[in-house]
């Protein structure tokens, strides 16, 4: 896991084409934080996502990031961009994780490993050998929280994780979040429920008419992994 830094926000400002979606969003995300951007459909929640990632420019303002290096962040978007109907396994998804493996050089026996002990941790034992396009949409998404687990990051963004999957899924990835939180990662999360939200984030950041409002809370049922 890389440097664990806080990620400051200085009136910042962010467009989604011509669209101004956000304006001075000024704020701290602490390291080591968990917490939820809600908002209706609109509001800019994906687009700040990507923009703490580095990948959305800002219109105005800064995000300070401190000493994170690109290959310090993780960010697991809505829906992937994996075609399911390429012949690949859970396994080889998992291991292919981050910048530093490519599709055409050997995955090590080291990363084979944590890759079978990720799957593992999402309830995805004995699925090492099976296609993607085989898997339910709950099941998927468990591939894409291992392949998250495996790329080691110190902030993790989660764009709608629980979007179309089963309870039990939710529980299993809920308990992964918890797990990394316990680690001192810093992770950002996108969700619909509120209730939800208030349930299992420390911390909540709401966004309504362009603008961004912490809200600090106590946690009420984090889920610890086992």
């Amino acid at each position: 896991m890389g440097a664990v830094t806080p990620i400051t926000f200085h009136h910042v400002a962010l467009r989604h084409g011509q669209r101004v979606v956000l304006s001075d969003v000024t704020g701290v995300l602490a390291p080591g934080s968990l917490t939820a951007l809600v908002g209706s459909n609109g509001t800019g929640k994906t687009t700040l996502l990507r923009a703490i990632a580095g990948l959305h420019p800002v219109a105005a303002g800064t995000i300070d990031r401190g000493a994170l290096r690109p290959a310090d962040i993780a960010l697991l978007a809505q829906g992937s961009h994996l075609d399911r109907s390429f012949p690949i396994t859970c396994l080889e998804v998992v291991a292919l994780a981050g910048p530093r493996v490519g599709v055409l050089r050997a995955i090590g026996r080291d990363r084979l490993a944590a890759a079978r002990a990720a799957l593992a941790k999402v309830g995805l034992e004995g699925f090492e050998r099976r296609h993607i396009e085989a898997l339910s949409a709950g099941q998927f998404q468990r591939v894409l929280f291992a392949r998250t687990i495996a790329q080691d990051a110190a902030l993790i963004l989660l764009d709608e994780p629980f979007t179309n999957v089963d309870t039990d899924t939710v529980a299993i990835l809920l308990s992964v979040i918890a797990d990394w939180h316990a680690q001192g990662r810093t992770v950002v999360a996108v969700l619909h429920d509120l209730d939800l939200a208030r349930r299992y984030f420390p911390q909540v950041v709401t966004l309504a008419d362009g603008h961004a409002t912490w809200f600090p809370q106590p946690p009420i049922g984090l889920i610890r992994a086992a």
